[in-house]
């Protein structure tokens, strides 16, 4: 495998897809209602059937609502977490050789062995990279060409079997 290196910015528009691209494959792929709900129901069922003062079934209701915006805007709540981190907007170096995929920027440096990837989850727009550790790595197809897509996807099976 011959050596790739290239530059990216960690811009709004990457990490919006990398947040579109990765959260079907995810394990928070469907927002959990179920909390929410539950909230709801014993902050109104302490406010209808207790005597006494109204402030905890008040508060079960706000954390309810509270928890209801929290999945309604987890997309825009993450992209400004991420742009906010100081590694937001900044220039990652990337490379692809022998040894495996090396990210870099003025803060991180994050160097994914091949024997460390346990499989590569192709999307529409990119790579999700899951190593053994439990640890998602997304890279956007934009940044290389279809035989390295093909190939990283290749290298990634052969060190997994």
């Amino acid at each position: 495998m011959q050596s790739f290196k290239t530059q990216f910015t960690l811009s709004r528009d990457y990490l919006a897809e990398c947040f579109d691209q990765s959260l079907p494959h995810g394990k928070n792929a469907k927002p959990n209602y179920l909390f929410p709900v539950l909230l709801l129901a014993a902050g109104v069922g302490t406010l209808i059937f207790t005597e006494h003062s109204k402030v905890l079934g008040y508060m079960l209701i706000a954390l309810a609502l509270l928890e209801l915006l929290h999945i309604r805007f987890r997309r825009a709540w993450w992209l400004a977490r991420q742009m906010w981190g100081k590694s937001g907007g900044s220039e990652v170096t990337l490379t692809v050789d022998e040894a495996g995929i090396t990210t870099q920027n003025t803060h991180v440096k994050t160097a994914l062995l091949w024997s460390d990837i346990e499989r590569v989850i192709e999307t529409e727009l990119g790579l999700i990279v899951v190593a053994k550790s439990g640890g998602r790595h997304y890279l956007s197809k934009s940044l290389f060409t279809a035989a390295l897509v093909n190939e990283i996807i290749t290298r990634a099976k052969g060190e997994c079997s």
